[in-house]
């Protein structure tokens, strides 16, 4: 948990590089600094300095630049300094085990940003954004993070609590004061009002998470049906091998794409072939299977240019079998050609799922990344600019938690003692805590701040 020594991490990832960064915060971060630079160097707040680095001994470590941040204007609102040296793995471990001997200790995963969250530069959904920015994989994933690390989703929440916060000391007036008749206290406009706005953050967890994590897609259908192809056109690079000899595709090929700023990791799978007597094409069927059980979503890839094969209505009854007709689109590839396939016995069938004319060859998909985008979301709007947006799946189990303490105490009012309401209403209000930080346990913050890299 936290202290206050100082302590110092590699900030900038593994490999060649032309510059590295090496931080360290606490009380000595600059004295540590000064005494390796060993040319008289006094830093001055928020400037670069020029300088050599040494070791303890004398020997010349780096040439390199160095910046001293001043507490409270730095990340953490402690001291802290970053010494930007040659970028590459060796060098950058000699530059920490430098600053380690001469008497900073190795951060701990998260450390800094829980520096800055226990010193109140971030709260909890401004710290979690950190690790957000770092880790988005398509813009909107980065604006959404950009936004709760400015505060949007902090001030929603907070506007929420004091609402509650208002209710209840409403009520606990009521309580205190039973002597000077009180009347019984009307909190039914701040309760609605707190339960508007956690229910317009609940509408926009789907989405949020969705653009946050992105989803797995597998692509399954008989041999030869377009799979490899499909894929191909949704990356809109040469990425599988395509051929008209049936059974190409013998493993799981997955990649990763944004479709309309969702992160959508893509499995193309082997062909489902009932018959299928070769070895090496059994064991690329049985990792299908896998994948088909571990997607998001699945996408039935049938050739519309032809009728309905046995092989195709094996596929499907397989896919029946595995109960995955939820999360199931059908794209019927190759119709630049004259379709054949009869979409009313298919849909009778798979009566609701959605349909998605494709053709992979002329890289036309822009149907089924429409029926991708509208199943990923399950009907919630994209993302709207500048809007507050819940993209984790924490935020919002602790808004249902908010919003069901707040639907019980709307029902009591009026019909339960006021100190029985005010349990619901303290109710709400931690688990809106739990969000920004401010009823949250070391136990979760640990968790939390564990899964950044150390460094950050």
């Amino acid at each position: 948990m936290y202290t206050t020594d100082t302590i110092a991490a590699i900030s900038t990832p593994p490999g060649e590089g032309g510059i590295g960064v090496v931080r360290l915060s606490g009380p000595q971060a600059r004295p540590i600094a000064e005494r390796l630079l060993a040319d008289g160097a006094a830093l001055k707040s928020h400037t670069l300095h020029y300088g050599h680095l040494h070791d303890a001994d004398g020997t010349l470590i780096d040439e390199v630049m160095v910046a001293w941040m001043q507490a409270p204007r730095s990340y953490t609102r402690e001291d802290v300094v970053e010494i930007s040296g040659h970028g590459g793995a060796a060098n950058m471990q000699r530059i920490l085990q430098a600053v380690l001997r001469a008497g900073a200790r190795s951060a701990e995963a998260g450390e800094f940003t829980l520096r800055a969250f226990v010193n109140g530069r971030l709260d909890l959904t401004q710290a979690e954004a950190v690790l957000d920015i770092i880790t988005a994989q398509t813009r909107p994933a980065l604006d959404a993070a950009l936004g709760q690390l400015g505060g949007r989703l902090s001030d929603e929440v907070r506007a929420a609590r004091a609402l509650l916060l208002a209710a209840l000391a409403h009520i606990e007036a009521s309580l205190d004061f039973p002597e000077d008749d009180v009347p019984a206290p009307n909190v039914q406009p701040q309760l609605a009002q707190a339960a508007a706005i956690v229910v317009r953050l609940l509408d926009s967890a789907r989405a949020g998470i969705i653009y946050r994590q992105g989803l797995r897609c597998a692509i399954v259908g008989r041999p030869n049906v377009g799979k490899s192809s499909l894929l191909n056109a949704l990356l809109g690079v040469e990425r599988a091998i395509v051929t008209p000899i049936a059974g190409t595709t013998r493993d799981t090929v997955e990649e990763s794409a944004s479709i309309a700023g969702i992160p959508v990791a893509l499995i193309d799978t082997a062909g489902l072939n009932a018959g299928a007597t070769d070895m090496v094409e059994q064991i690329g069927i049985e990792r299908s299977r896998r994948a088909l059980a571990s997607a998001d979503l699945v996408l039935l890839t049938l050739d519309a240019s032809q009728p309905l094969t046995e092989a195709d209505h094996e596929v499907i009854a397989t896919l029946r079998e595995a109960g995955v007709e939820q999360r199931l689109i059908i794209a019927l590839n190759k119709s630049d050609l004259p379709t054949q396939l009869d979409e009313h016995n298919l849909r009778d069938m798979l009566p609701d799922v959605p349909l998605a004319y494709t053709a992979a060859l002329t890289g036309d998909t822009t149907a089924l990344e429409r029926a991708i985008v509208a199943a990923a979301l399950g009907g919630t709007q994209p993302l709207a600019a500048n809007a507050p947006l819940v993209t984790s799946a924490r935020h919002r189990d602790a808004l249902a938690r908010a919003a069901e303490s707040i639907v019980t105490a709307q029902a009591a009012v009026g019909s339960v003692p006021p100190d029985l309401l005010a349990v619901d209403i303290r109710a709400a209000l931690n688990a809106l805590g739990e969000i920004t930080g401010e009823t949250v346990g070391e136990d979760l913050l640990d968790q939390i701040f564990s899964k950044f890299c150390i460094g950050k």
